[in-house]
Order: structure tokens, then sequence, then C-alpha cells
């Protein structure tokens, strides 16, 4: 087979065009276009690939091409057959949904009414709409303004004129113009629907233009009846074009595509702008299957959404040059004004969608959403096995007096807090973090050997490069296990500012808003808060019992005010009557330090 492939890379031509792997069985598996046939394909077999590619390689079996004469053409036939036969290795589009179309039926005297096929039949379509609300929308506010029938009688003008139809209720409430008994003959009912096709299409401008002309002229005859009805038309229009989001009206016929990159999944937003007002919007999640870059995946988008919404505009506003051409389409990267502005919309709509999407997965399926993000955490770490238990270590003290620590372990991205740990430091004589960190994870793990139990997929200190040597230190060096260690950083307002990684430690470039670092600071805030828990405990237990409890007349107050400005028992022991007083005032000060020297007293 692989002779085989060699003498089909050999003969390919330098020229665009649309590639075909078949694996053994003479299925299809993937197809690709290329600028250059023999260079693109060769790239495949000639350097060192991801793993999803190495393992499309394996099962080529066969290749063929087509040659085109450009790249739209390369670009356009690539869509038709991996609609045809959806390959393993292609990605799709995924988009199962029908959408609704605004149809204007071929018919003498036309209908105009929402439909979700298509009919070969001459007929006009317009949409698809994304929403099925706002199609109704545009289709009843057509109804307010224009009387067209909605019945399904086949009229015909031969028929009409010798009387053969009647009106029904329709006409008598004013929604129909009676076009079966010639209320309004048949040039005057087309050219209200060719107002109709404008006002579908967004041309609201000229329509508006022609209905102020109409209006002034009924008027300047003193037919103000006729004018009322024109100027409500006029209102409604306008009122219509108002929600519109108008960007600039120096803008017109413009498509604008946008996307979001989350690793594994990529969304793209289409914007349709008509005049300066965006009349459409959709979003679309593409599931990578390779390695595909975003040029890949937009020029996919591109092509898919202007076919599906039957768009003839001439310019295309991207974020970035396409490698293929778009066959005579201008496209426009800008970098300021008016287009940019239009992009930087499209964007938040791309944004909020896979916002959208994301929170909608997590209800469903919450388990399946946070082992999402701890494959993520993987990939950026590049661990050997994703991290299902991680345990994160945290020190608490009170200058050196009460030193404890607390670790606590997360499963699949949840805390498991049958599982939380408390430490009292036992071997260290004052404010040590870093010999505290080294006594409680040798502690911790020494237990978990000799028990023989699961040792974590990923340990975490809540600290920096020196937390992580002392953990590496009793890990590596003295226990002799491998087990990933990150550390996460602090800024000055003690908020998660960056994750360490590796040794030596480097920063992980993790974004803010990403649901990897919502993790961590959860992570963080879980264990500091339960280290704390415990030390304040501990804490108030101490002083219940120390020597200053004993002293009759000086409360838990007066006690904790000392401590915290001299910080152990021994100093309060050792300071003299007035610097006592300086903190909790003479008469306290008095009976403390008669306490402690009897004598002088």
């Amino acid at each position: 087979m692989m002779d085989q492939v060699k003498n089909i890379l050999a003969i390919l031509p330098n020229k665009p065009g649309v590639y075909r792997y078949y694996d053994k069985d003479g299925t299809i598996i993937y197809v690709g276009k290329a600028k250059n046939l023999k260079r693109r394909v060769s790239s495949y077999f000639n350097k060192e690939q991801s793993g999803k590619t190495r393992v499309l390689v394996s099962h080529i079996a066969d290749i063929k091409f087509i040659v085109v004469e450009s790249e739209s053409e390369a670009l356009l036939l690539e869509n038709n057959l991996i609609k045809q036969f959806k390959p393993r290795y292609n990605i799709m589009l995924k988009d199962d949904k029908t959408y609704p179309w605004i149809c204007v039926k071929n018919e003498p005297y036309p209908r105009v009414f929402l439909t979700r096929k298509k009919v070969n039949d001459g007929s006009e379509y317009y949409g698809p709409y994304p929403s099925v609300r706002t199609a109704h929308v545009l289709l009843d506010l057509l109804r307010q303004v224009y009387q067209i029938r909605s019945c399904k009688t086949p009229l015909l003008e031969a028929n009409v004129e010798k009387g053969k139809y009647r009106i029904c209720l329709d006409y008598h409430i004013h929604k129909c113009a009676g076009p079966c008994e010639g209320h309004i003959s048949l040039e005057q009912y087309r050219q209200m629907i060719a107002e109709v096709r404008e006002v579908i299409r967004g041309n609201l401008q000229g329509v508006l233009r022609d209905l102020k002309a109409q209006m002034m002229d009924h008027a300047s005859r003193m037919e103000f009846e006729e004018a009322q009805v024109i100027k409500e038309k006029y209102e409604l229009l306008e009122n219509y074009r108002s929600r519109s989001t108008v960007v600039s009206t120096t803008i017109h016929n413009v498509d604008v595509f946008s996307f979001d990159d989350a690793k594994e999944l990529f969304y793209v937003n289409y914007m349709r702008v008509v005049e300066g007002a965006v009349v459409q919007s959709h979003t679309v999640e593409i599931k990578r299957k390779l390695d595909e870059t975003p040029e890949e995946l937009l020029s996919l988008a591109v092509t898919d959404i202007r076919r599906q919404f039957d768009s003839h505009s001439q310019e295309v506003v991207l974020p970035m040059r396409l490698d293929f051409d778009l066959g005579g389409v201008t496209v426009t990267v800008p970098q300021r004004g008016d287009k940019m502005k239009l992009l930087e919309l499209s964007h938040r709509n791309a944004l909020q969608y896979k916002m959208d999407v994301e929170k909608q997965r997590t209800l469903a399926d919450p388990e399946r959403h946070q082992k999402r993000v701890i494959r993520q955490l993987q990939q950026e770490l590049q661990l050997p096995v994703m991290p299902e238990v991680i345990e994160c270590f945290d020190n608490s003290n009170f200058q050196g007096d009460y030193p404890v620590a607390a670790m606590v372990q997360f499963v699949n991205g949840k805390p498991n807090k049958s599982a939380y740990r408390h430490y009292n430091i036992k071997t260290v004589e004052g404010p040590d973090d870093y010999a505290s960190m080294k006594e409680v994870v040798r502690r911790r793990y020494s237990r978990l050997l000799d028990e023989g139990q699961r040792l974590p997929d990923l340990i975490i200190t809540d600290g920096g490069l020196g937390q992580m040597e002392v953990v590496r230190q009793v890990i590596q060096d003295e226990l002799h296990v491998e087990v990933p260690i990150a550390g996460l950083v602090k800024d000055d307002r003690h908020r998660t500012s960056e994750m360490l990684y590796g040794f030596p430690p480097r920063a992980v470039g993790i974004r803010a808003d990403s649901e990897i670092f919502k993790l961590l600071t959860f992570l963080q805030d879980e264990v500091h808060r339960f280290a704390i828990t415990h030390h304040r405990k501990k804490f108030e237990k101490g002083f219940i019992h120390s020597e200053l409890a004993d002293i009759k007349g000086v409360g838990k107050a007066t006690a904790e005010k000392m401590l915290l400005e001299l910080k152990s028992v021994k100093n309060i022991k050792e300071a003299s009557l007035e610097r006592l007083a300086g903190i909790v005032g003479m008469a306290k000060a008095k009976l403390v330090f008669a306490h402690f020297h009897p004598e002088e007293a």
C-alpha cells in the first residue's frame, strides 16, 4: 500500500485541486483542498505530525485527486465532497437544523409565507433565518404594512376577470387587498410584492423614500386619509429599521465573519449587513478532527455559510487573510473604522454563543463538563495522564505560633471533602513555611505508600518556586516516586495570578476567563479556607488553655489585642507595664503585669 501511495505522490501536479484519502476498504476517510496538490499532500508523509494526523496517515491506502482551475473552485468542490461523503476525519459544521425561509411564491398573484422546504419551482426564497421568531416578526410586519394574500387559492388573471373567485374575511378586516375580485389590479399587486422583496432584503431606505414621496403627494392633494394610511406603513417600517443594529449607513451588502478559538471547538459568527444595519446573525460550532488551523476552519465556514444563506455579497470582512481566493469576492481585513467595529461586534456574538453553549452543557451534564476542563488542564501542562485526582497544600500560622497545614483533594474537578486533611506541625519551630510544607507532604505520601493507596495525578502547592522545590525534594529525592508538581502564585491582592509547572518552573499562560483558571482559583480558595478554619480553631483552643485565660479581669478581646501586638505569651510576660498599657490601657495592663510579676506588683 505504501508503495502505491509513493507512486501517487510522485505524479501529483503542482496545481490547485482537491485530494481524497481512501482506507483499505475503499472508503473515503478525508477530503482536502490545496493550492499546490503535490506540496500539500506530500507534507502529510514528509514531516512529523501530531497524534491525530498520524492516525489518519496510518489508514491511508489510496489517494485520488481532482485538478481545478482556481483556488475558489477547489474550496467549493471540497465543501461539496465533504457534504456528500461525510468522511470520518473531516470536520463538519455542527448544524443539523432545518432553518425557516420566507418564500415569495412563483404565482401570478404571489403569496408570501414561511417554509422549511425549498422547492425548485421558480419561487424566491429569502433566508434562512436562524430564529423562527425573527422570521415571524418580519412576516407579521409585512402583513401589517402590505395587504398581501394568505389564501392558497391558485389565482389566475383570466378567472379574476370572469369573477370566479369570492373575497374572504381577510379583505373585510383589511388584511388582504382583495385581488381575487379585482379590488387591486395585477400590476398594483406586483408592485406591492416588489416592495415586499426590498423589505425582506433589508433595502428599507428606498422603500421608505418612495412611501414618503407618496405620503407627501397625497397630502398636497388634500387626500389626508390616504396620506395617513401610508404614514402608518412608513412608521412601522421605520420602527423595524430602528430595532436593527445600525453600524454605518455607508456600508452596503457586506458579509462579516469572526471566530472564537476554544482549542477543540471553534465558533464562527456570521453577520449580514445591508445599508449599514445587521439584518442577520448566525453562529456555528466546529469540532476539530485533526489539527486544523484557524485559517482552514474559517475558510470552510465562510464557504458553507455563504452558500447556506444564499449570500451574493461582493465583500467579505474577515479578521485574517485566507489562503484561498473566494472567487471575485473582495476580502477586507480592517484595522480600524466602522468595519473594525463590525468585526468586534461579530466576535462578541461568537463569544456569547460559546458561553451559552458551555453553560447549557454544564447544566445538562456537569460531570462531562468537569472532565473536559481537567482534560484541557492536562493539555496545557502536557501531563502524562489526565489529572483526575488533584491534591493541593497550604500552610497557616500566627507569627510562628499555632502552625497548621491543610490538604484538599479534587476528583474529576470537584471537591472530595471526605479526603480533606488537617495537619498540626510537629517538627518545626518558628515560622518556617518551607519546613512545614516538607513535613506535611512527607507525612501524607509516606502514609499513602505504606498503605498501598493511590497517589494523586497532580500535586499543587499554594505558593511559588520555593514551595514547589521542597515538595519535589520529598516526592522525588526522599520517596522516589514521580508525581507532577505545580504551584499557584498570588498577586499583591491575594488573588490567583499565574500557575508554575516543571523544573525549573515555568509560568503557564492560562487565560483569566478560562474554565481552567476558574478551577484553579476554586482549588486555591478551598485549601486556603480549610487551612484558616483549622488554624482559627486551634488558636482559640490554645488561647482558652493559655495562661492568659487564668488572669481575672482579662477577657478574650484583651488577650487577642496583646497577642496580635506582641505575638506570643512569652513576649507578653516580658513586656513592661508601660508597653502593656500602650496596648490595652493602664487598668488591664496592671492586672496582666501583676499576674506575671507578683513580687514587683
